[in-house]
């Protein structure tokens, strides 16, 4: 970059000319303020002298003036040294920012800008930039390793399906067999593909919202699930609360809670029983599933809604899972301004609890309580045998 293009420069001549200019205005006004204190001198000899008087006052006049344009011409020369510096000293913050940035690379964020000084406005610049650069570094962490979990999750299944295809092709073992495990990795490869355009979706923030019945959503869920709770050997009962309604994308809502839903029932035993329920507390609807599995481990806890963990990865795997399940149903609860409660003990079983908002932007947190029908159970309405 040219030194006459920088913005040094600019603030150099800008200091310079402030400066200048409000030199001139004072010298010019001494100068103009001593000229007519001189002319309006009164006649006090009236003779010979009052002339001479008057030539000495040109005089003195004419001499201010040469030694004013001198003067200003010498701070316009130092106005220019002075701005230089000052400029350079304001914008050496700035400088270091600009380095540190440049210094950066995409697979490369762990350098911070950490600017010293007083708190001003630029030591808040460096920080906000600190915190881009944090925020900048933990997403690109979260896509590496969730393109490297997505192409573990898709390997096996590819693998599976090259397998076996190749054994059909070769006229090895039973063909039929081979067919349904290829069936079988296509499905779960569907699942996933779905999975991941679920959170891609979420990601980019497109979703249609509109006021959700949350009672008939949750009801049309649970005689969606019936079947598949009769074929794992699991009851599955509905509460018979009153809820309303939260604004939203019934689509991603129905998803959130089918997720959870399915995630009970394959982790409940046979003969057990999930428990699907909403109501309302004040301003947060809340819908419920509680299974009467094994419970979740207290270290497992922390890393229940990240994305491809698994507490059993062999058996999650085995029954479909694909590991974001939960990842997406948080995605999609926070992204209608709600959250997802998690209560659990080993051999008690779990509860989840989505909490959605009545209101957009609700300014009350949703309750820390677990919703009564949890707590003590109300009558309940099997709707499976």
């Amino acid at each position: 970059m040219s030194w006459t293009a920088s913005i040094r420069l600019r603030l150099t001549l800008l200091y310079s000319g402030v400066l200048f200019t409000l030199a001139a205005v004072l010298v010019t006004s001494l100068y103009i303020g001593v000229k007519l204190s001189l002319d309006s001198t009164p006649d006090l000899y009236g003779d010979g002298r009052a002339t001479f008087a008057r030539q000495v006052n040109e005089h003195a006049l004419a001499i201010l003036q040469t030694y004013s344009f001198g003067a200003l011409a010498a701070l316009f020369v130092a106005s220019l040294v002075v701005g230089w510096i000052v400029a350079g000293h304001v914008l050496r913050p700035i400088d270091r920012i600009t380095s540190v940035m440049r210094e950066i690379q995409v697979t490369d964020l762990s350098r911070r800008i950490a600017l010293p000084g007083p708190d001003d406005e630029l030591a808040r610049l460096a920080d906000t930039f600190d915190g881009m650069l944090d925020r900048l570094e933990a997403a690109f962490v979260a896509q590496r390793r969730f393109i490297a979990d997505a192409s573990h999750e898709l390997r096996n299944p590819v693998g599976t399906i090259r397998a076996n295809a190749a054994l059909i092709l070769e006229g090895r073992g039973d063909a039929a067999t081979q067919a349904r495990r290829i069936d079988r990795a296509g499905a779960r490869m569907a699942t996933l593909v779905d999975d991941l355009l679920a959170l891609a979706r979420l990601e980019a923030g497109t979703s249609h919202r509109e006021q959700v019945a949350v009672t008939s959503l949750v009801a049309e869920l649970a005689d969606e699930f019936a079947g598949t709770a009769e074929r794992h050997g699991v009851r599955l009962r509905l509460a018979g609360t009153e809820s309303g309604s939260v604004p939203g994308d019934a689509g991603a809502l129905r998803r959130a809670i089918a997720n959870v839903l399915d995630n009970a029932l394959r982790h409940s035993p046979s003969g057990a029983a999930v428990h699907l329920g909403a109501g309302r507390v004040r301003d947060w609807i809340w819908i419920g599933v509680r299974d009467e599995g094994r419970g979740i481990a207290p270290a497992d806890r922390p890393h229940l809604f990240e994305r491809f963990w698994r507490a059993d990865a062999a058996r999650t795997r085995d029954r479909g899972g694909t590991g974001l399940g939960l990842a997406i149903t948080r995605e999609i609860v926070r992204s209608h301004g709600g959250d997802v409660a998690v209560d659990s003990a080993l051999g008690g079983g779990a509860t989840f609890v989505l909490w959605l908002p009545v209101v957009a932007g609700s300014p009350h947190p949703p309750p820390t309580r677990l919703p009564a029908f949890y707590r003590l159970p109300a009558p309940l309405r099997q709707t499976t045998n």
